[in-house]
């Protein structure tokens, strides 16, 4: 039996729409301790946030299929439980926070009902208990005068607030994981800030497990302790923070450290952006889905797909050329923290 609190397996899960079969998550492994935080990065429509609704139970089957893989979560199947068994775990002992809070917040309710409810649905607490631990979380996670804003309903606070509110609601009955799907984007830098401050230390508290996605590099560097980076439903480099932002592998990964601004860069300083753009996912390129945008491609990139290979002892990568002598180059940690 594992000892990992999470393992998540070679998951596939495609739609199936009237346009083609949609390859959002084609092959994604990784682990999950108590206490670890993993980050989760990649461009938009790389199936971060779909490999996060797949362990909720969240995506609707049709069109959704799993096509093969598993998710284990304390030596239980995700995947194959019962409608009423994930329910008992979701928002419980696995809980979310989504990225649009303004779609994901129940607009007739009142924000104190929807933090509590959580509460009442697993603690089995009173609505006057579910009030308390509201306003104790809105209070946590930074809302002015608490016992007041508490009745508002979600469109008398802010999109920033709103967010908070959401983030209250997920950690409300301190889950032993917590996926965040970008919980800062709506945030202004003193927010994002103490955001995350208060995420590391529920996860001090409860010894609780973090899944963190989101495109800003700055937060994987400050709260990661694994990485996992992905491009166009597939894991392309995965291993511990430093091996990957130290001496990342895959050509893609040094494509996002290179696109990132750094301080001391002089006005006429350029970015150095991946060229072109993300593949659709209907129709995903031959060999390495990365080889049109890739520098480095070469005959076979263009029709056999890179198994992930372990190549440093933990440091995974998807790349055919990954592990020649003189192909890796590094990035160092310090320089992506420094240029956010």
């Amino acid at each position: 039996m594992s000892d990992h609190l999470l393992v998540v397996d070679d998951l596939r899960m495609h739609f199936y729409t009237r346009d083609g079969i949609v390859k959002a998550v084609d092959g994604v492994s990784y682990t999950l301790d108590r206490g670890e935080t993993l980050g989760v990065v990649g461009e938009s429509g790389s199936g971060k946030s779909v490999t996060a609704l797949t362990l909720m139970g969240l995506v609707p089957m049709p069109p959704g299929r799993v096509m093969s893989g598993d998710a284990v979560f304390k030596g239980r199947s995700l995947l194959k439980m019962k409608p009423d068994e994930i329910r008992a775990i979701r928002g419980n002992e696995i809980s979310m926070i989504f990225q649009d809070p303004m779609t994901s917040l129940n607009p007739v309710y009142r924000i104190g009902r929807q933090v509590g409810e959580p509460v009442r649905i697993h603690k089995q607490a009173s609505r006057r208990q579910a009030r308390d631990r509201a306003i104790e979380l809105l209070r946590l996670v930074g809302i002015p005068k608490p016992e007041k804003r508490v009745d508002d309903y979600p469109h008398q606070f802010s999109g920033g607030m709103r967010q908070r509110a959401m983030i209250a609601m997920a950690l409300a009955c301190d889950p032993d994981i917590l996926i965040a799907d970008e919980p800062t984007t709506a945030l202004d830098v003193t927010i994002q800030a103490q955001i995350l401050e208060l995420m590391q230390e529920v996860q001090e508290r409860t010894d609780s497990a973090i899944i963190m996605i989101t495109h800003d590099l700055g937060v994987v560097a400050d709260m990661a302790d694994r990485v996992l980076v992905m491009y166009a439903g597939k894991a392309v480099e995965y291993g511990a923070l430093r091996e990957v932002f130290d001496d990342p592998l895959h050509p893609y990964t040094w494509g996002l450290m290179d696109s990132i601004p750094r301080a001391g860069m002089s006005e006429k300083s350029q970015l150095c952006p991946i060229d072109g753009q993300p593949p659709s996912l209907i129709d995903v390129p031959s060999g390495c889905s990365f080889h049109p945008r890739c520098p480095y491609a070469q005959a076979v990139c263009t029709t056999d797909v890179p198994p992930l290979r372990d190549i440093r002892g933990g440091h995974s990568s998807a790349c055919h050329c990954s592990g020649d002598p003189g192909f890796n180059r590094g990035c160092s940690l310090n320089v992506v923290r420094e240029a956010v």
